[in-house]
């Protein structure tokens, strides 16, 4: 029995860039579900198909694609936002992370490191055109120099769970870091389980953040 597809919609203002990247998802199997042209549609429409991933574009003419992004993940916790703006701008990028976007890709990547891209944030990990990755790490650092005045201990880890923490901070896949440690792929995945919960988090995002917090990805 197959796995069933990655259902995903599509968010852009400019009808003919929208349906070519639809199109091209469904020829790489996926299913696109909808296609939205504003953020009120894009709500609206997420509400009702509950898609994977939904591709997000910044520029939606009098409506911005960081409010869709905040509200659509508010929502609909299940689904993931992928960002996929002709912006590369610092600014745009902390914005979408910080609404909650799992990812985000500039429109200059090629049809397969966005079907790659697709794959990877429907497996909840966080994916960043190349360059991007590094300034959200460091945001993330320096929102914690700031603000980790606390001193609360961190709950306790096993060593394993530590060495698969510290290499989601580094972007790896589950399937690499499976590869890095000698371990099978559920073995690695039910390491990153059982840290989400003893961390109380909810996604790999939200673990790369708290091993960056933590100096974990510089050991």
């Amino acid at each position: 029995m197959s796995e069933p597809r990655i259902s995903v919609m599509v968010v852009d203002d400019h009808p003919i860039w929208r349906d070519g990247v639809a199109r091209d998802l469904t020829e790489h199997g996926f299913d696109v579900k909808a296609t939205a042209p504003d953020a009120d549609a894009a709500l609206r429409i997420a509400r009702t198909v509950r898609p994977d991933v939904v591709l997000m574009d910044l520029n939606l003419g009098t409506t911005s694609g960081v409010d869709a992004t905040r509200e659509i993940t508010a929502a609909l916790p299940s689904t993931k936002v992928l960002v996929l703006s002709a912006s590369g701008e610092h600014k745009d990028v902390l914005e979408a992370v910080k609404a909650g976007a799992s990812g985000y890709l500039v429109k200059s990547a090629s049809a397969a490191e966005l079907v790659d891209a697709v794959h990877r944030t429907a497996a909840g990990d966080p994916v960043f055109t190349a360059g991007l990755a590094g300034l959200v790490l460091g945001e993330y650092r320096r929102m914690a120099d700031a603000g980790d005045t606390t001193g609360a201990e961190p709950p306790r880890l096993t060593e394993r769970e530590t060495d698969v923490l510290r290499l989601v901070a580094k972007g790896l896949t589950a399937r690499q870091i499976a590869e890095r440690l000698v371990l099978s792929h559920r073995t690695v995945e039910n390491h990153v389980q059982s840290t989400l919960r003893k961390l109380q988090l909810h996604n790999r995002v939200e673990l790369a953040r708290y091993a960056i917090e933590h100096g974990l990805d510089e050991e």
